[in-house]
């Protein structure tokens, strides 16, 4: 053998063993991944939360880039293209887009089997209405730090439109993560503003969280405060941080003053209070989706021990109780009262599976269940109420159960009627952007 082959072999074979290598560990990766997503089928975990993503393979690389980027881990390469491998922990957090490096991923709301309704609004939150935005939760945004820099950037689109004569440029309404953005960013613009808010605090759905709920965030970027790096914090501990920015910066919001009508003007819009009315030439709507409770619609339901959320476990020591839902609202709720001392806790779910709720969430549950501290009704309706036990359909069969009191954790309905009201048009989204 000659020199030439012998140094040409000393080239090629270390090459060779990296090669044969990465591509060994690539296929176990992709083991992993199939073995993952088909144990979300085989668990019924299909229906991703919120905003996520869908997979354009034509143009998928392979690149792993979303897998790397992906928080929770959500995303796997399956035949060298990317795939939602646990759809039920997306929470649409967007790294995945943005790490992507061929435009491959769109971010969607809603699944073929599933309908999410979206207000129609245009890439600078303008519904529409002309003059009226929407930002935050109800415009399907309900990550945080996404819902403040929406609230930021609807502010931004609004100080580009010529003032009118409007006594205010725009009224603000809400006072969640969107709103306090929003309301900060007026006021850094100069623009004349007022926030309402209809609780007597600010916080929006967060406020409504169950005490001591931690609160996934990522870095943010507030208007006349800059950069906030926060990772993991307690519904407390963020409310106390939004308080202090609100004193620190003397931002004035409207507590407890809840917004009632819309109506156009000539000039812009009307709208009225609780407490006054205002003249403004744009709105922003940063309120909630939550609307009004959904409600079972069952006898008993107006019981004064029937509640539609979660305020402090404390209060249910020594108490039989029933939650009702399968998001993570109720099973949060129903962890935390499952805490409390001499607590007897059922959870009631209509699904099979809990099919769009956080991991930690779901593995809480499964360690609760097994220690005996909660009990879990999958495929469970609620028949009637009664004032110390609940009538029940389970997978076919009427059963009671001994209860004190009920929380009905459904989610809420969409204030449709409020939008339709005032002319803003609201899409079902199934699958798309």
């Amino acid at each position: 053998m000659s020199d030439n082959s012998i140094g040409y072999l000393l080239y090629v074979l270390p090459l060779v063993a990296i090669l044969f290598f990465y591509l060994r560990r690539q296929k176990k990766k992709e083991h992993h991944h199939v073995v993952q997503l088909k144990e979300a089928l085989a668990a019924g975990l299909t229906e991703p939360a919120s905003l996520h993503p869908v997979f354009d393979f034509n143009r998928c690389i392979g690149s792993g880039a979303c897998v790397t980027a992906c928080p929770e881990e959500a995303i796997g390469l399956i035949k060298g293209k990317g795939h939602l491998i646990k759809p039920a922990v997306c929470i649409g957090h967007g790294a995945c887009r943005d790490a992507c490096p061929h435009d491959a991923i769109s971010l969607v709301f809603g699944t073929a089997k599933r309908g999410v309704d979206i207000p129609r609004v245009n890439p600078d939150f303008e519904t529409n209405i002309a003059g009226i935005y929407i930002a935050g939760e109800l415009g399907g945004m309900g990550l945080i730090r996404k819902a403040v820099e929406q609230g930021r950037q609807a502010i931004e689109s609004i100080h580009k439109k010529k003032k009118g004569n409007a006594p205010f440029d725009v009224v603000i309404i809400g006072a969640g993560p969107a709103g306090l953005a929003a309301s900060l960013a007026a006021l850094e613009k100069k623009l004349r503003f007022v926030t309402l808010e209809q609780e007597d605090s600010l916080g929006g759905t967060v406020y409504h969280y169950p005490r001591n709920k931690m609160v996934m965030t990522k870095s943010m970027n507030l208007p006349l405060i800059g950069k906030v790096r926060i990772n993991e914090i307690s519904k407390e501990a963020l409310l106390e941080f939004w308080l202090g920015v609100v004193k620190k910066i003397n931002l004035k919001i409207n507590f407890s003053e809840r917004m009632e009508t819309i109506t156009k003007t000539a000039d812009g819009f009307v709208v009225k209070s609780s407490r006054n009315t205002y003249q403004t030439k744009t709105i922003l709507l940063s309120i909630g989706r939550r609307g009004t409770p959904r409600k079972l619609d069952v006898p008993g339901e107006d019981l004064p021990n029937v509640v539609y959320r979660l305020i402090d476990p404390e209060q249910y020591r020594n108490q039989r109780v029933l939650v009702v839902g399968g998001g993570d609202s109720a099973l949060e709720a129903a962890l935390a009262i499952a805490d409390q001392p001499g607590t007897a806790v059922t959870l009631s779910y209509r699904g099979d599976a809990f099919g769009r709720v956080k991991e930690k969430n779901r593995q809480r549950l499964q360690e609760t269940e097994k220690k005996g501290r909660l009990k879990v009704l999958l495929q469970s309706n609620v028949k009637k109420i009664e004032r110390d036990k609940i009538v029940l359909d389970c997978t076919g069969k009427t059963i009671e159960i001994k209860n004190d009191s009920v929380i009905i954790s459904a989610g809420g309905v969409l204030p449709t009627p409020l939008l339709k009201e005032i002319g803003v048009m609201v899409e079902t989204k199934y699958g798309t952007a």
